[in-house]
């Protein structure tokens, strides 16, 4: 049987659905790749494989460009939570889904699935937590070199690492630029997302996105959550906000106890049946 992807995006952050329940194949980090590759697969931002089902719970694994794991991706998330509705897996406008991080409550907020909101977990600023090296402390505002350049920067954990940079202007270059340095850099023994934060007001951030494991990324949902975290601790926002990126607009909200609520959108691009070539040549990579 040939193989049959769903891809869906979050403002502009696309993902192919890997339902397992449909395909038969053996996943690998070059199967993974090639599917991800924009030139010679079906090219997207990441795989999410699910849902996984048993013991009553709804389960989804999320794979980078790479063929890396990564713990959580709101976009991947709220994706998610569109294919389970379309695909008929859920019926109810509120449910968990286990990820790698832990438990994420989604709920649909109109009758077709396309706007989801998404209980993201708690921050956490601390650096054994993130991961950061050195000793236990609050990482904020600190002077980090990245490519010989020093920056202030602020890291937080949203169920995945990230190190947010606030400056007067940014840009994808900039965020390509300090990326490739700030994300292998070693502050940061499991890797980390970078974003460069500018301010707008105080209810308004905007972002630019390097991502571990995948690059540029035109939008993240983590990333957002994490920016609007940092911002929010540092007192230049309120707690609700919204974070404006080159895909989209996300809105937060961070509760009193570090919680985040993430609000988004959700489009549906279509469905691709794998060639026979492809499918033979991905079953090669077992």
């Amino acid at each position: 049987m040939n193989i049959t992807l769903e891809k869906y995006h979050g403002l502009g952050n696309d993902y192919l659905i890997f339902d397992p329940n449909k395909n038969e194949l053996k996943l690998t980090e070059e199967s993974i790749r090639l599917i991800c590759n924009r030139n010679f697969g079906v090219g997207s931002d990441g795989l999410l494989v699910g849902p996984v089902l048993g013991q009553d719970k709804l389960e989804v694994k999320i794979l980078n460009p790479d063929g890396s794991e990564a713990e959580l991706s709101g976009n991947g998330v709220r994706i998610f939570g569109k294919y389970l509705k379309d695909a008929g897996y859920v019926q109810k406008n509120r449910f968990i889904v286990n990820t790698l991080s832990g438990q994420q409550t989604i709920q649909y907020l109109n009758e077709d699935g396309t706007r989801i909101k998404v209980s993201m977990g708690k921050l956490s600023f601390y650096s054994d937590e993130i991961p950061v090296t050195g000793p236990r402390r609050e990482v904020l505002n600190e002077t980090m070199m990245f490519g010989s350049i020093p920056y202030r920067v602020t890291c937080v954990s949203i169920g995945n690492p990230h190190c947010v940079i606030w400056l007067n202007d940014i840009s994808k270059d900039l965020a390509c630029r300090i990326g490739k340095h700030s994300e292998t850099a070693d502050y940061f023994p499991e890797k980390i997302n970078t974003e460069l934060l500018k301010v707008l007001d105080r209810t308004n951030i905007e972002i630019e996105i390097y991502e571990r494991g995948a690059g540029y990324t035109l939008a993240s949902g983590t990333s957002g959550c994490a920016a609007a975290g940092a911002a929010y601790r540092m007192g230049l926002t309120d707690p609700k906000m919204y974070v404006h990126m080159p895909g989209g607009v996300l809105e937060v909200e961070i509760e009193k106890d570090g919680s985040v609520l993430m609000t988004g959108e959700v489009g549906y691009v279509g469905r691709f049946t794998l060639s026979h070539e492809m499918t033979e040549q991905l079953r090669a990579l077992e």
